[in-house]
């Protein structure tokens, strides 16, 4: 178990959510992540949280904190999966970096739920990119510490908590040493494409946060836990839309009467696609020199809300961005279409990429995670389960608000990105189903759903995050800021 080095804290947990056993130690602010801590930039990497508390000054350098983990977890009714067992027939323990995050939040329950032993590490800074760009949530969340919190109180199940930056080596040290995984989900990157593109410090940031983050891990892997799987998270983005069909990860090509099987071509769009360029080209690199065991899940773009989980409480509710900075294309429209405001389709509309329910999302990180890669294998997986073009999903958006009275107007935009706006699009995705994906296609009743959602929080949306104002070509040096 992680040592627990702070002291104190005051959490605000709802009645619902309280119960005597359920004990978590820590220095806070109310907001869930400290008071104050700086972005780091190509000239300030920070390597600690500085957490400033109430009443005398003082400060607490953290490098690791957790709650408790016992062993007393139960498996819940109708689960299809059996138990991973690790060591020892001990429950497989899966760390989940980026676990506050969208994808990493809902992950992290859901393995939890499944009887995995769960550690989550997060830097927080993904909050603080919210309050930096004068953005928001568009369902209210809570505090990490609050929703681990409540999570224990509703089943039993401890969920350890390690808060600190994986580009510090020595706290992603202690925490492998700490935690012992056996496989590793890495979430953790700043994992937007228009946040890359706000300007030179952003575009730095990103570069510096994912490759060297991920590097890290790779290190943390060899030196401490050689036998761990690393699962982590790659992007379709990676392969941009060629003229030819997409295969997952590797290509058979035949050249001047010689044929090789090579990795598929990439041709990243974004400052943020290229640095997961970087991470698959480390990761390929040192499963082949230090045989270390790693599944890349290139996802396509993520819709929804919703798991049997996070649909268990209030409390444990996920994020939901709309804004033209974070908010995917789906999300983005049923929310626009929830407050009256026209779709916005960027340029001609036939931009197809491939998407996902997040309850995909998590079930694909658990077959990956229950049927390993061997020693020295770099595997690939195309993680996505329908094609869609933006046209198409600003239809069928259309369509279902008009089930529910809603008149939903469409309007093409200026395109902010560079990008072909009219393409050929076919990218294989077969390796997930048959490993047992059974996915959830987007379907009238979840459209219904998403819009129910977007109409119940309306109230919460900001009009002034709802049009573009990233531009890929008029990125340049000088920090942009938020007019307020």
């Amino acid at each position: 178990m992680a040592h627990l080095l702070s002291t104190s804290c005051s959490l605000n947990i709802p009645p619902s959510c309280k119960k005597p056993k359920c004990l978590l130690v820590n220095q806070c602010s109310s907001s869930g992540f400290p008071a104050s801590f700086s972005l780091p930039t190509s000239t300030s990497r920070s390597k600690m949280l500085i957490l400033h508390g109430k009443g005398p000054k003082r400060s607490s350098t953290i490098y690791a904190m957790a709650v408790s983990l016992s062993q007393e977890s139960k498996a819940q009714p109708g689960s299809s999966f059996p138990q991973e067992t690790g060591e020892a027939g001990s429950p497989k323990k899966v760390m989940v970096i980026g676990g506050d995050g969208y994808c990493g939040w809902a992950t992290a329950l859901h393995l939890s739920n499944r009887n995995y032993e769960v550690a989550i590490v997060d830097n927080l800074v993904r909050r603080l990119f919210d309050h930096q760009l004068g953005l928001d949530s568009l369902t209210p969340i809570s505090s990490i510490h609050n929703r681990i919190r409540c999570w224990k109180s509703l089943t039993g199940k401890d969920i350890q908590l390690h808060i600190g930056d994986i580009c510090d080596f020595e706290f992603l040290a202690e925490t492998f040493k700490s935690f012992e995984p056996d496989a590793v989900v890495h979430f953790g990157e700043q994992r937007s494409a228009p946040y890359s593109m706000i300007d030179r410090s952003r575009a730095v940031f990103t570069q510096q946060n994912n490759v060297i983050g991920t590097l890290n891990v790779l290190f943390a892997i060899k030196e401490y836990r050689d036998e761990c799987h690393l699962v982590k998270l790659g992007t379709m983005g990676e392969y941009g839309t060629p003229n030819i069909d997409i295969e997952e990860g590797y290509i058979t090509i035949t050249h001047n009467g010689r044929t090789d099987t090579l990795p598929y071509p990439k041709q990243a769009s974004s400052f943020y696609h290229l640095s997961k360029v970087h991470d698959s080209h480390n990761i390929a690199f040192t499963c082949k020199a230090w045989g270390i065991r790693a599944t890349d899940l290139n996802q396509g773009v993520v819709y929804g809300l919703r798991t049997d989980e996070t649909a268990m409480h209030d409390e444990l509710c996920n994020r939901f961005d709309y804004d033209g900075v974070f908010g995917t294309a789906l999300n983005r429209f049923c929310v626009q279409a929830a407050v009256g405001h026209p779709l916005t389709v960027y340029g001609k509309g036939g931009q197809t990429r491939g998407y996902l329910d997040i309850r995909d999302t998590v079930q694909c990180v658990e077959l990956a995670i229950a049927n390993p890669a061997q020693r020295g294998e770099f595997r690939v997986f195309n993680q996505f389960t329908e094609q869609f073009s933006v046209n198409e999903l600003a239809a069928l958006v259309t369509k279902a608000g008009e089930k529910l009275g809603i008149e939903v107007k469409t309007v093409s935009v200026p395109n902010p990105r560079v990008e072909a706006e009219e393409h050929y699009y076919n990218a294989k995705h077969t390796k997930l189903i048959e490993l047992g994906l059974k996915p959830h296609l987007l379907s009238d009743a979840l459209l219904d759903s998403l819009l129910n959602f977007a109409i119940k929080y309306k109230d919460r949306v900001d009009p002034k995050q709802i049009m573009p104002s990233v531009s890929w070509r008029k990125i340049g040096v000088k920090p942009k800021t938020v007019a307020v």
